[in-house]
C-alpha cells in the first residue's frame, strides 16, 4: 500500500469510527424522562415511541454504514476497480464514453446493493412507525425517474468535465468550475418548474383563512409571492415540511398537505415567516456562494491528483485515466468534505437562529411559532434530547429545546425594548 492508500483507508476508518461513536452516544443520551417543555404535546406512550424510532433508525444506520464500508473495502482490495476498468476498456470505445460507462456501472452497482436497505427503511421501519405512505408502484417509479434524470442531466455534465480534464490543460479546473456553477444556477430555476413536478403534484392553495393569513403576513413584510402551493407529501410519508422554490419574481411557497392537516393557519404562517427570514437574511445566497467556492476548491484539488499514477496505484489500477482518477479523488477528498460539512452545519444552525428571530420580530406570535415547532417534532417523532457530539456532526438545525429558549429570549428582549421606549416617551413628554 502506498501513501495515498494509507491516507484514504485511515480516513475512511476514522470517519466511520467517529460516526459510530456519535450514534452510540446519541442513543445513551435518550432520556426516559419527558422534558417539561413537551408535556403539553407528548404523552408518555408517544414519547417512548419517539425514542424507539430513534433507536430503530440509529441501529439501521449503523448496519447500513458498516455494510457500505465493508463493500467498498472488499471491492477495493479485491482489485474490483481495476477489473471493471479492464472490462470497459475491452469494448474499445473512446476515453469519454468509456469513462461514462465506468462511472455509471459503479453508480449502478452501488444502487443495486443499497436497494434492499432502501426497501427495508421504507417498507419496514417507516411502515412500522406509521410514516410510510409509499406504494411499491411509486417506489419503483421514483427509482426509474431518478435514473432517467441522472442519465439525461448527469451524464452530459460528467462528459463535459471528463472532456475538459482530458483536453483543456492546466486551466481545466477553472473551466469545469465555471461550467458546473452555471449549470447549478440554471437548475435553481429549472428544478421547481420541470423536475419537482415529475415526482410530486403541486396545486395552488385554495382560497380560505390559511391563504389569507399567509398573504396578509407576506404583504406586511413587503414580500412578494408568485404563489402558494400544496404538495402531495402524503403520497410518500405522513411527515410534514414546507420550503421555498424559485428566485426573484418567481418566489413560491410549497406546503406539504400533511403539514396543513396538523397545524393551524397561524402556526403555518409562523413557520413560513421563518422561511421568509432565511430569504431576507440572504441565507440562500450565502449558501450558494459558499457552495460555489467549495466547488472551485474541489476542482482545483482534483486537477492536482486526477492523473496521478500514485493515486491509481493505490487502487491497483493497471491504467491511469481521468475517469478513474475522478472516482478515487472523491475518496481522497473525504477528510476535506467532512471538515467543510461541519462548518456548513455550524453556519446553518446559526442561520436557523437568525430566521427564528426574524419570524418572532415580524409575525409577533412567538408562542404560536413554538407550538408549531413542537407539533412538527411530535408528528415526526424527532429526538428531543440529542447528544452534543451528534448535533455537532450531523445537525443543520439547532436542537428544539435550544431553539425554543432562543425564541423566547428574543420575545422577552422585544418586550423589554418596548418598555424602554415607553419610558423614554413619557420622559420626553
Amino acid at each position: 500500500m502506498n501513501t495515498y492508500a494509507l491516507i484514504i483507508l485511515a480516513m475512511l476508518l476514522l470517519t466511520a469510527l467517529l460516526d459510530a461513536v456519535a450514534e452510540l452516544l446519541n442513543l445513551r443520551a435518550l432520556s426516559p424522562v419527558l422534558p417539561e417543555e413537551f408535556r403539553d404535546v407528548y404523552d408518555g406512550a408517544e414519547y417512548a415511541r419517539s425514542q424507539e424510532y430513534t433507536r430503530a433508525r440509529t441501529r439501521f444506520g449503523l448496519i447500513t454504514a458498516a455494510f457500505d464500508l465493508a463493500l467498498l473495502l472488499a471491492f477495493w482490495f479485491s482489485g474490483g476497480f481495476n477489473w471493471l476498468d479492464l472490462l470497459v476498456r475491452s469494448l474499445g470505445w473512446p476515453d469519454i464514453p468509456t469513462g461514462l460507462l465506468y462511472i455509471s456501472l459503479l453508480v449502478l452497482g452501488m444502487g443495486i446493493f443499497s436497494l434492499p436497505f432502501r426497501i427495508y427503511s421504507t417498507f419496514v421501519i417507516e411502515q412500522r412507525f406509521g410514516f410510510n405512505k409509499t406504494t411499491m408502484k411509486t417506489f419503483v417509479l421514483d427509482l426509474l425517474k431518478g435514473a432517467a434524470l441522472g442519465a439525461l442531466i448527469g451524464l452530459p455534465v460528467l462528459a463535459l468535465i471528463l472532456w475538459l480534464f482530458e483536453a483543456a490543460g492546466s486551466l481545466a479546473w477553472l473551466y469545469a468550475w465555471a461550467a458546473v456553477t452555471g449549470f447549478s444556477i440554471v437548475m435553481q430555476y429549472v428544478a421547481p418548474t420541470w423536475i419537482m413536478p415529475l415526482f410530486n403534484k403541486f396545486t395552488p392553495l385554495e382560497e380560505g383563512p390559511l391563504r389569507d393569513e399567509i398573504l396578509a403576513y407576506a404583504d406586511s413584510v413587503k414580500f412578494s409571492l408568485q404563489g402558494v402551493y400544496v404538495m402531495d407529501g402524503s403520497k410518500r410519508s405522513s411527515k410534514g415540511n414546507a420550503f421555498f422554490t424559485g428566485f426573484g419574481k418567481n418566489k413560491r411557497i410549497a406546503l406539504f398537505d400533511t403539514l396543513i392537516e396538523k397545524h393551524t393557519a397561524e402556526e403555518l404562517t409562523a413557520v413560513l415567516a421563518h422561511e421568509i427570514g432565511h430569504y431576507r437574511k440572504k441565507h440562500i445566497i450565502i449558501g450558494m456562494l459558499i457552495g460555489i467556492a467549495e466547488t472551485g476548491v474541489m476542482f482545483f484539488l482534483l486537477s492536482l491528483f486526477v492523473s496521478s499514477p500514485a493515486l491509481s496505484e493505490a487502487f491497483f489500477m493497471q491504467h491511469v485515466s481521468v475517469y478513474a482518477g475522478l472516482v478515487f479523488f472523491g475518496l481522497l477528498y473525504t477528510p476535506v468534505s467532512t471538515l467543510l460539512s461541519l462548518g456548513m452545519n455550524a453556519l446553518s444552525r446559526r442561520h436557523e437562529y437568525e430566521a427564528d428571530r426574524y419570524a418572532v420580530l415580524t409575525y409577533r406570535k412567538p408562542e404560536v411559532f413554538v407550538a408549531a415547532l413542537k407539533k412538527l417534532t411530535v408528528s415526526n417523532l424527532s429526538n428531543v434530547t440529542p447528544h452534543p457530539l451528534y448535533v455537532f456532526l450531523n445537525y443543520s438545525h439547532p436542537p428544539l429545546l435550544q431553539r425554543i429558549r432562543a425564541i423566547r429570549a428574543v420575545a422577552e428582549e422585544k418586550i423589554r425594548h418596548r418598555g424602554k421606549m415607553k419610558v423614554r416617551v413619557r420622559d420626553v413628554m
